[in-house]
């Protein structure tokens, strides 16, 4: 199995973390913020991973170091248990509905971190979770997990809706990048030979 393990410690959030790729077994995710756990729990179930996730950080400062601090560590994880990347598909992309909402993202397991979010998010909180946060979040995931990420958000008004095709979507197109081709499983997919 693909798992990694990860700890942090700063003055803002202590972090404890382990991920496995190839999961179905249930998450468990505790970071004081009910929505964020909410869409980390989709996001696993929908990439087909699990992960077992503490966060306690300043939440009487506001959410942005959780979300973020929990962004990098789940990025470091990710890109801990791909390994050598060998028989990997390496892109990824999944279109999801949710309601009236429609989300895209297209994945590259590239080892080059690039990041792109377009589209329209409304602002505002959904009790907790500050709406700006999930560029934050995805931001510092792509970019410790060393992957090219691009989010689209086609369309949709009610946030909550729109935060979980976004975070669904990422789900299912990292699934289908890290899913191994048994084809060219011991094959790096790169003209490099590297990734």
């Amino acid at each position: 199995m693909r798992k990694s393990e990860i700890k942090r410690k700063t003055k803002e959030t202590d972090i404890e973390l382990v991920l496995k790729l190839d999961s179905a077994e249930e998450s468990s995710v505790s970071t004081g913020i009910g929505f964020f756990d909410h869409m980390i729990h989709s996001f696993m179930k929908h990439g087909r991973m699990s992960v077992n996730l503490t966060c306690r950080g300043d939440l009487q400062v506001d959410d942005h170091h959780t979300v973020e601090d929990v962004g990098i560590c789940l990025g470091l994880a990710f890109n801990e248990a791909l390994g050598d990347k060998k028989g990997i598909r390496r892109f990824g992309f999944a279109s999801v509905p949710m309601d009236e909402s429609l989300c895209q993202v297209s994945a590259d397991l590239s080892g080059r971190p690039f990041f792109v979010m377009k589209g329209d998010m409304p602002a505002g909180y959904i009790k907790d979770y500050n709406n700006e946060m999930t560029n934050e979040f995805w931001y510092a995931f792509a970019t410790n997990a060393k992957i090219n990420l691009h989010i689209n958000i086609l369309y949709g008004d009610n946030s909550h809706h729109i935060n979980e095709a976004v975070y669904k979507a990422a789900g299912a197109a990292l699934h289908s990048a890290f899913t191994i081709d048994s084809a060219v499983k011991d094959v790096i997919p790169s003209t490099k030979g590297v990734i």
